[in-house]
């Protein structure tokens, strides 16, 4: 036993009122490591004021941060087969699941809402990377094609931002049939007259971008967002070539004709409202729905976002 550890600081520190500060009351920036205050950060969307580097935060905390008042009423996933494929690796699939699951507080990785943006109703659909890399299986799948349908079924807008490393490759063929499946409930969407936005962020990767998420009305990026099919290793080896600077990130690609804007994340909510009004020919001043407000969705643990 230290004497001195265990008995006399702690009996100083109780004399001077002093108490031990939490580990996360400071976040580092990723490019620069400066530290940044978490209450001033978390202010900022989670977006580093100096650097202006975006940090990866939860789908529930980017629907608050999207929604007006950040309310809005969750839609219910559709329920799918667990582990169709019996999987296992190092671990079962059922296994990382309920891993996944305590750790998110989601079922899976896509979280669908109704709710209202500057007044306009809309229903938006978030995939969240912090459940298993964002991975589109088939509960990802028919919570993208229910977020549509609803969409359909109201008449409203939607807005999916996406945020995926690719297929599960837990459900093999099954996840890779959700990228046609998808597919056809966006053309539905299109072909009733609804628009359909798509945000991009960091990272949005492999069969995703062949499907959902490039077919978009229109392409938004998040600053500095890695998009693309293969990652820019593997193209680099494979054509023996070094690649330009910059080269899938979200400015490279508004500049080369992939994306038709890079707005910061401050901004998407004013900049996808004003699409919206004017793709359904909604007054700018008489958009207001005369709807009830959602109660907001009950938080049930601290969510930490990740650089």
């Amino acid at each position: 036993m230290n004497w001195i550890t265990n008995y006399v600081r702690p009996k100083i520190n109780s004399m001077l009122g002093r108490r031990d500060m939490p580990e996360n009351l400071w976040i580092k920036c990723p490019e620069t490591g400066e530290m940044v205050f978490h209450k001033d950060l978390e202010d900022n969307q989670w977006v580093i004021p100096s650097s202006g580097h975006h940090m990866k935060i939860s789908a529930r905390q980017r629907l608050k941060f999207f929604f007006d008042d950040g309310r809005f009423d969750a839609l219910e996933n559709p329920k799918v087969a667990t582990d169709p494929l019996k999987f296992r690796d190092e671990k079962r699939y059922t296994d990382r699941l309920r891993e996944n699951r305590a750790k998110t507080g989601m079922d899976d990785t896509v979280l669908g809402a109704t709710g209202t943006i500057e007044g306009l109703p809309i229903v938006a659909v978030v995939q969240d990377f912090a459940f298993m890399g964002g991975s589109l299986g088939m509960a990802a799948g028919e919570a993208i094609i229910h977020a549509l349908e609803t969409a359909l079924e109201m008449k409203r807008p939607l807005v999916l931002f996406a945020a995926s490393g690719g297929a599960r490759m837990q459900e093999g063929i099954l996840s890779l049939m959700q990228l046609p499946r998808t597919t056809v409930a966006v053309d539905r969407l299109k072909e009733a007259g609804l628009p359909y936005l798509v945000v991009l962020t960091n990272p949005t990767t492999g069969g995703v971008t062949a499907s959902y998420a490039m077919i978009g009305d229109v392409h938004i990026a998040e600053p500095g967002a890695l998009i693309g099919f293969a990652g820019p290793r593997v193209i680099a080896q494979t054509i023996r070539e070094k690649l330009p600077e910059g080269f899938q990130r979200a400015e490279y690609l508004m500049e080369h004709g992939m994306v038709d804007m890079v707005v910061p994340r401050t901004e998407l909510k004013p900049t996808i409202a004003r699409l919206l009004k004017i793709l359904v020919h909604a007054p700018q001043e008489e958009a207001m729905a005369q709807e009830e407000p959602a109660a907001p969705l009950a938080e049930t643990q601290d969510e930490q976002p990740q650089a």
